[in-house]
């Protein structure tokens, strides 16, 4: 048995938005997710075990919604809203560019003090992105050498910088 997919629609379709308005969706979703109702029915593969199309189409959307609702729980989890982004076109004051430019400044003369070896693999790995054990492979050192270097200069920096980190 197939159905007449455009009947269906015509019959149903207002009722099933409007039961999805009454479940909280805005009147742009619960017509999307109407629509995704219908388009599931057309992809159905059995359709000959369907006693009664109407509930099964309610039971289709109640479903979906409840997938609509997730999703956007999960998206607004991770997903921050716009608003937030608009902190990044503002100009920092003065006081925090001076701040900046003190701490790149120190910065750069603790790295200009370090002792070769290390400065040259803290350079490797956090200027030119370098993983460890690309380091390794071309200085000719093992991995865990490596990342004895990074630490100690790290904490070389660390110990420069003092508390301009905190």
């Amino acid at each position: 048995m197939t159905w007449d997919l455009q009947e269906l629609f015509r019959r149903h379709a207002a009722d099933i938005t409007r039961f999805l308005r009454q479940r909280g969706h805005d009147s742009e979703t619960a017509k999307d997710i109407t629509q995704d109702t219908f388009l599931r029915i057309h992809n159905a593969k059995k359709q000959n075990n369907i006693n009664n199309i109407r509930s099964y189409l309610f039971r289709i959307a109640d479903n979906l919604a409840k997938d609509y609702f997730r999703a956007a729980k999960v998206q607004k989890r991770y997903i921050k809203p716009a608003e937030t982004f608009d902190a990044i076109d503002e100009v920092p004051d003065p006081e925090h560019i001076a701040d900046y430019r003190q701490r790149l400044q120190l910065l750069a003369k603790a790295i200009e003090t370090l002792p070769p070896r290390q400065k040259e693999v803290f350079l490797m790995h956090k200027f030119d992105g370098l993983s460890h054990v690309e380091i390794a492979q071309k200085l000719g050192i093992t991995r865990s050498a490596v990342e004895k270097l990074i630490i100690k200069a790290l904490a070389h920096c660390r110990h420069h910088l003092g508390d301009l980190l905190e």
